[in-house]
């Protein structure tokens, strides 16, 4: 069993920024900008007492938007089966869920003729997408080509495919270059590329890419899981051919997905999930498949998944976009300000050429010298109801070639966050680079966690720990 116990205390360093810019972001960024649930709950900490939950993992799931909320409790109770159901409840649910497609293809400015598929995320639309790829004479009409920054879910299924990976270089400019240079080699059929780098918060030119793909015959999907939630997407201006998003991260509950394209490929590629409802008509030995959603939407769907889904793009939508995005600057800037004053702290980002102002998301990546991610991120939350992400965020060749194959933190945030859910994050690191750890604590199933924790959870939640079965995720 590994073990930390309490730390010597060490130079005292000061994170924060000057009181005068603390005032001027606390005017922008003080207030969450819109109201989500659970923003005021009450976290044990280890040393005794609450205090209110700082969120800083957005970037993982974000919380329900209190008008969503509102919203599923006001169409619960008409949930039912949609689509071949003639009774009441029945006919409200499907009307919910089909125009729930027609919500979310104007939110992201889609063509009046894209698809819309409601899916479990943005995994699983990625997926579907890898199995739509054209054929000719049963053979692939070319590779998909993808950079080394990307999630596993916008690297994996391509990696089932005929494929070519391109290292990402220092900087944007440089990157770009190194993909028309592989485009120039002919035979890509799509490119494949994140919209914000989920370890970064990075954004990338999806305009400039999408233009790039097309010069050489290339089509284009975007994996916005990260970039839809803290910015809007006009996949028509954009000329973007494929985007991908979830519903967890853009503040809706229950887990839905969505692909929204052009429909050729999809028409003519294999049935995502084959299943009732997919079918024209099915045979003892041979099926004659839909085409547009249904095809790839067998089974029952995830109605409520998609309806609070489609509720929460019009509420991203309502948005005042220049309010939206200096709240969200706000918080970032005074956070990467107070992490670069503390002693041992470093911020990671991919390129050098990122803009800080315009060209990045509320995500912010860094470690703490000395101490394990895992380590830090279980101090912080026992003993100061901070809660981040450790780890190598499902994107381990990017993480390698950081410089980080153990891992990193990463504190994101959003419409719902505060400036003194940073002003927290910062005073505990600096207090564990003053004073060291407050508590003892060891490594179990995989995690660090406090030794002797006496805490509780709620009475309807199992008190076992919240750990049990993760994933290892250990090997290089």
């Amino acid at each position: 069993m590994t073990t930390a116990t309490v730390s010597p205390a060490v130079q005292n360093t000061a994170a924060a920024v000057s009181a005068a810019r603390a005032g001027e972001l606390a005017a922008v960024a003080g207030r969450p900008l819109s109201a989500v649930t659970g923003a005021e709950i009450q976290a044990p900490l280890i040393q005794g007492g609450h205090i209110r939950y700082a969120n800083l993992d957005y970037g993982a799931s974000a919380p329900a938007l209190s008008v969503v909320s509102a919203y599923l409790n006001e169409i619960l109770p008409y949930y039912a089966s949609v689509h071949r159901g003639a009774g009441y409840a029945s006919q409200i649910s499907t009307s919910v869920y089909e125009n729930a497609r027609n919500i979310v293809r104007d939110f992201v400015g889609g063509r009046p003729d894209d698809s819309v598929i409601f899916t479990r995320n943005t995994t699983d639309s990625l997926n579907l997408l890898a199995g739509c790829l054209p054929h000719r004479d049963g053979q692939p009409t070319g590779d998909v080509l993808y950079l080394d920054i990307e999630h596993h879910a916008n690297l994996l299924p391509w990696q089932g495919v005929p494929h070519r990976s391109v290292v990402a270089a220092p900087t944007i400019t440089g990157t770009i270059a190194a993909l028309r240079a592989e485009l120039q080699q002919g035979q890509v059929s799509l490119l494949a590329v994140t919209g914000a780098s989920n370890v970064t918060g990075e954004i990338l030119p999806i305009r400039a890419l999408a233009a790039l793909a097309h010069e050489y015959g290339a089509r284009i999907v975007v994996d916005a899981a990260q970039l839809a939630p803290h910015r809007r997407i006009n996949i028509s201006a954009d000329d973007i051919d494929y985007l991908a998003f979830s519903g967890h991260k853009l503040y809706a509950p229950f887990g839905a997905g969505v692909l929204v394209g052009r429909t050729d490929w999809l028409d003519a590629g294999t049935p995502h999930l084959a299943g009732g409802g997919a079918v024209r008509e099915a045979k003892l030995d041979g099926v004659s498949w839909a085409t547009g959603p249904a095809r790839h939407e067998g089974g029952s769907p995830n109605v409520l998944g998609a309806a609070t889904l489609a509720r929460a793009t019009q509420v991203i939508a309502s948005l005042d976009q220049e309010r939206w995005h200096a709240h969200e600057a706000a918080i970032r800037s005074y956070l990467v300000a107070g992490l670069q004053k503390i002693d041992g702290v470093t911020v990671h980002q991919i390129f050098s050429d990122t803009d800080p102002g315009t060209g990045t998301i509320g995500v912010v990546n860094f470690s703490v010298a000395g101490y394990d991610a895992g380590l830090v991120a279980a101090y912080l939350s026992a003993e100061h109801g901070v809660g981040l992400r450790d780890g190598r965020f499902c994107a381990h060749p990017l993480l390698k070639r950081l410089g980080l194959p153990s891992g990193s933190l990463r504190a994101s945030f959003g419409v719902g966050s505060r400036l003194e859910d940073a002003e927290r994050l910062l005073a505990g690191l600096e207090q564990l680079r003053r004073t060291g750890l407050g508590w003892d604590y060891v490594v179990d199933s995989g995690r660090w966690v406090p030794a002797n924790d006496t805490r509780t959870y709620p009475h309807w939640a199992p008190n076992t720990p919240g750990t049990a079965g993760a994933a290892p995720c250990l090997d290089d």
